[in-house]
């Protein structure tokens, strides 16, 4: 099968599944039924491991989701990756990626579960070392053991069910004090979804291919934990950590937004803005409204989806170029482009009736219902008016400076599939948000605010749009302590990689001086040699004085006798 057949056919195949999918969530919803599949593998104390799929309007409207993204980054894929000798190679990585994700959201079982969150840790560590340099291997080597820490958290929790008698999360709907179970899913999620303390790996993860980060940061890897999450919601409520959970994921937000104002990099400034997102998901998760998290986390999928294509059309004629600053002018040199993106930018910013605005304004109108901490609000509107902030900071680097760049490949675009594939997600990310609340909420619930209270999330939206034009037209760079501690997230991928482990290094030194080449070289390895060369000489000695040896010996034993 030639090059550029595989990815067409892959891809229609997707969008065949994807359509079926939606289809058969819209069934779901209006019938209000689901369907769950059990093979019975093994029975181990009376608990039955079992291989289980469900399939309710939930699972059903995300794997439309996830197939309809992949459909349309394999397609851009084969025209993006062209000069790639390997592009069969990387298109087969990528469908083990979607099938690992596909696992996962069919599974409401542990030890399904566990199978599919495995295959995306391993298949995203090949993934982000496509291309072979230290860089890709040491944000590989990141990504892989911060993601080893979840999975470690799910074996220990599909341990901790074996007291319960089943690993299904159905069976634990009505379980109230599970606190250690639930902690233990938390930090699965927090590792996946990047949550602090487990930031780092993805900004890093960014050393992919652009439709690798395009799949990761929309529909799969990162929306994982949340997705986990949201079944486990019911769990969730109950324990007595939730604030400190809560509190993480709003700072995860606050980081994020900051360190996309310092950050120069085009595809870590939407990384981070996926994190921010991450963060609201997970906030008003916290809060108990697991519907509004998906919502949310449906909807960001696509436009996230159309931001990464087009920064990796932009990276694509700028020969591999990511930096803003040497960027410029390019309303004028991709206007088709530089549409697309700024339709995925305003409803990233959750303009008035892009997609991103009903799931938005749905979350904060629904936070002022709830008894919350007041500075919990100031924080996630903060977060918001960030979002809008470094939005048009990177339209004003990319469209309204001065021409900064010296090649440009391409001065139309002449790119088809790139562009079909962008076109088509950034229809949904116009039409989506209306779309999905039709068919996810049926019933009607009347949210009675005063005017101020409705109109703060498009007052902060306007407000950090005209703040990030104010920043962008001071030229900010990396300069000072205090600009390097906010755009490098807090100091955290530091802490994270050389620091602790020049910690370890400088503790494994001093042991190998201390006791390898020291004591323990003394009185262990040359020591015991030392020993036998001296016993060894002593024989000798014995054997060559045979005399002496004798006369001392019946000297010895005289007086001996003569003491006694």
């Amino acid at each position: 099968m030639t090059k550029n057949k595989l990815n067409m056919y892959v891809s229609l195949i997707l969008m065949f599944f994807s359509i079926s999918m939606f289809i058969l969530s819209i069934n779901m919803v209006m019938y209000e039924y689901s369907l769950m599949m059990e093979w019975n593998i093994m029975s181990i104390n009376s608990c039955n491991m079992l291989m289980t799929l469900i399939f309710d309007f939930m699972s059903t409207m995300f794997l439309s989701t996830v197939m309809f993204i992949s459909s349309t980054v394999i397609l851009y894929s084969g025209e993006y990756m062209s000069m790639d000798k390997m592009i069969n190679r990387f298109i087969y990585i990528v469908m083990m990626f979607v099938i690992s994700m596909i696992m996962l959201i069919i599974s409401p079982n542990m030890i399904s579960i566990i199978i599919g969150w495995d295959g995306l840790g391993l298949v995203s560590y090949c993934l982000v070392i496509y291309y072979q340099n230290n860089m890709s291997n040491n944000a590989g080597m990141l990504t892989a053991l911060m993601n080893r820490v979840g999975d470690v958290a799910i074996l220990m929790s599909i341990a901790w069910m074996m007291n319960f008698g089943s690993w299904n999360f159905c069976s634990f709907i009505d379980k109230m004090d599970m606190n250690y179970m639930t902690t233990l899913i938390i930090l699965a999620s927090f590792t996946k979804s990047a949550q602090i303390p487990f930031s780092s790996w993805l900004p890093a993860a960014m050393a992919a291919p652009t439709p690798v980060s395009a799949l990761v940061h929309s529909s799969t890897l990162v929306t994982a934990g949340v997705y986990l999450m949201i079944r486990f919601s019911n769990m969730i409520q109950n324990m007595n950590l939730i604030n400190l959970f809560m509190l993480l994921s709003v700072m995860t937000m606050i980081m994020s937004g900051i360190g996309a104002n310092f950050e120069f990099d085009l595809k870590k400034i939407i990384a981070l803005s996926t994190l921010s997102q991450l963060g609201i998901m997970m906030t008003i998760l916290m809060f108990g409204y697991p519907m509004l998290s998906f919502f949310h986390l449906i909807i960001h999928a696509l436009f996230k989806a159309s931001l990464f294509l087009c920064a990796g059309m932009i990276i694509h004629v700028f020969s591999n170029n990511q930096d803003i600053r040497m960027m410029g002018c390019l309303c004028y040199q991709m206007p088709m482009t530089m549409t697309l993106m700024n339709i995925a930018n305003l409803s990233l910013c959750g303009i008035p009736f892009m997609s991103g605005f009903y799931s938005k304004d749905l979350i904060m109108e629904s936070m002022c219902f709830n008894n919350i901490n007041f500075a919990i609000m100031i924080l996630m509107y903060i977060g918001i008016g960030l979002t809008s902030f470094y939005s048009m900071r990177l339209s004003f680097f990319l469209m309204l400076t001065n021409h900064n760049y010296d090649s440009f490949i391409y001065l139309k675009e002449t790119f088809n599939n790139m562009i079909k594939s962008v076109l088509t997600l950034s229809i949904y990310s116009i039409i989506s948000g209306s779309m999905f609340m039709w068919l996810m909420f049926n019933q009607t619930h009347i949210l009675l605010l005063s005017i101020e209270a409705k109109m703060m999330t498009l007052i902060f939206s306007l407000y950090g749009i005209w703040m990030g034009y104010e920043l962008s037209m001071v030229f900010n760079s990396k300069n000072s302590l205090i600009s390097e501690f906010l755009g490098s997230m807090w100091f955290m991928k530091q802490v994270s990689t050389f620091h602790n482990q020049l910690i370890v290094f400088n503790s494994s030194i001093m042991f190998q001086k201390s006791i390898d080449q020291g004591w323990g070289e003394n009185y262990e390895a040359w020591g015991i040699i030392n020993l036998i060369e001296k016993m060894k000489t002593f024989n000798i000695k014995i054997t060559e004085n045979n005399f002496k040896i004798q006369m001392v010996s019946f000297l010895f034993w005289m007086m001996i006798i003569y003491m006694i």
